[in-house]
């Protein structure tokens, strides 16, 4: 050891032993509370319970008879029902992962529940987003999601925010609940959302759902991690995609959303082990479940760290996005702009083209599976990522649309089609040109009928 104080390796098993007996205080204070709470509604000493049970545990009898499956549970029973009961839990998002969080909380008997979310119903979110319904789309997903909880439990008190969550808002918003949920799908809300529940000592119960996979864990609870503390740093944009980028099976949400909502309901209630520590993989292909250990909270966490600085002051003026490198909202999507402007044309003007008859290639880069979905008709497909490999026979394609034909690329929302027009060009394509905005340009300005995705 050195002469000034512990050395490496002593510091590190301090740390660690630190961090366990935290954790074990959290959970012994957990469990106080909850005995507390059940000794302040016991009846007087030497007076027995009503057969009905009522003044020992306040419930009525329709409460009684509502949630009476629960309160058969040993493990739940009258108890984890009044906590419930009292609670008050905040979802934020009411898409894929929120719909089967807010359904299940509502008809469980939360106290009071929350919704959080700025957007509005599209006849695409149906496959998965199972608390709307055809008739609330172009409505508010808040009021669409408020009005399926109380049509399912018309005593739960439910507060709508028809809004986006941000850095502005979020204190004042979530410091209204005991718990939160984030049933978000975007990477800057998933910081936000972790470090407001810091600076408010909030458990957050955190899921995510991408094509036939999902996750779930519970941070800032019983000694539990933070998200920055498993990810200080911010991943590449590229690993970073959303359900309407990548796609996903309506399902793996709803699963998701499940179990989200049975870890809130654990948490709120005081039973069993919540995913604290731990998470939980889901692969929706093989039907398997695992859970494994995570990293414990990190001592030298910027945010809940035991040396921290970060304040209400600095979250509310925090720019996540900036921090992320990517949008909250997948309706603001970058769009790039790599080339000049005599390599690119507007749908209109290539669609002049098409009528005028005049000989070109029309080339599609979006991925074959892609392709199969709907296409512009006479155009041919090379996906952006083999698109390297197949310059001889995109060299003999264009040679028999014609001499001197042009060539024009196509991808989904005009992204891809500039970085394969970079690369066409540098390749000596130097007739190629991006058409700007994609298929999306060309359904709205063009096709009205042209299928969207």
């Amino acid at each position: 050891m050195d002469a000034g104080g512990f050395s490496g390796a002593s510091a590190d098993s301090a740390a660690v032993e630190i961090n366990r007996l935290r954790a074990e205080k959290e959970a012994l204070e957990g469990r106080i509370r909850a005995l507390e709470a059940q000794l302040e509604n016991a009846p007087p000493a030497g007076e027995e319970t009503p057969a009905n049970g009522v003044s020992g545990c306040r419930l009525s009898p329709e409460m009684i008879f509502r949630y009476s499956r629960h309160l058969l549970l040993p493990d739940f029973g009258v108890g984890g029902q009044r906590m419930l009961s009292q609670s008050s839990i905040l979802v934020v998002g009411a898409g894929g992962l929120g719909s089967p969080v807010v359904l299940y909380l509502a008809a469980c008997g939360v106290g009071c529940l929350g919704i959080v979310d700025s957007d509005v119903v599209e006849l695409n979110n149906l496959h998965r987003q199972i608390i709307h319904t055809e008739a609330y789309v172009g409505q508010s997903k808040v009021k669409s999601a408020a009005a399926s909880c109380r049509a399912i439990n018309s005593s739960v008190k439910v507060v709508e925010h028809q809004e986006a969550l941000q850095a502005k808002n979020a204190l004042d918003i979530v410091e209204k609940y005991d718990i939160v949920v984030d049933a978000t799908d975007n990477l800057p809300s998933r910081y936000m959302i972790s470090d407001c529940c810091v600076l408010l000592n909030k458990p957050l119960i955190s899921g995510a759902a991408l094509g036939l996979e999902g996750q779930l864990t519970v941070y800032n609870h019983n000694g539990s991690p933070c998200y920055r503390c498993l990810f200080p740093t911010p991943p590449p944009t590229a690993a970073c995609q959303r359900c309407s980028d990548s796609g996903v099976l309506g399902v793996v949400p709803g699963v998701i959303g499940c179990l989200q909502a049975l870890e809130a309901i654990k948490v709120a209630a005081s039973v069993g082990e919540p995913l604290c520590g731990r998470m939980l993989l889901f692969d929706a292909l093989s039907s398997r479940i695992r859970t494994v250990k995570i990293r414990g909270r990190s001592l030298y966490c910027s945010i809940c760290g035991d040396n921290s600085v970060f304040t209400k002051e600095e979250f509310q003026t925090f720019d996540y996005e900036s921090f992320t490198q990517s949008p909250m909202s997948d309706k603001s999507r970058p769009k790039l702009s790599l080339l000049p402007d005599d390599a690119r044309i507007t749908s209109k003007e290539y669609k002049e083209i098409v009528d005028k008859g005049e000989s070109h290639m029309l080339l599609d880069v979006r991925p074959a599976h892609h392709f199969r979905i709907t296409s512009i008709p006479h155009s041919v497909n090379i996906p952006l990522s083999v698109l390297e490999g197949e310059f001889s026979k995109l060299d003999s394609a264009l040679t028999s649309s014609g001499e001197g034909s042009a060539l024009y690329v196509v991808c989904r929302r005009g992204n891809d089609s500039q970085r394969a027009v970079q690369l066409l060009r540098n390749k000596g394509f130097v007739s190629a040109k991006d058409i700007i905005g994609g298929l999306e340009s060309w359904a709205q300005d063009v096709d009205p009928n042209f299928p969207a995705y």
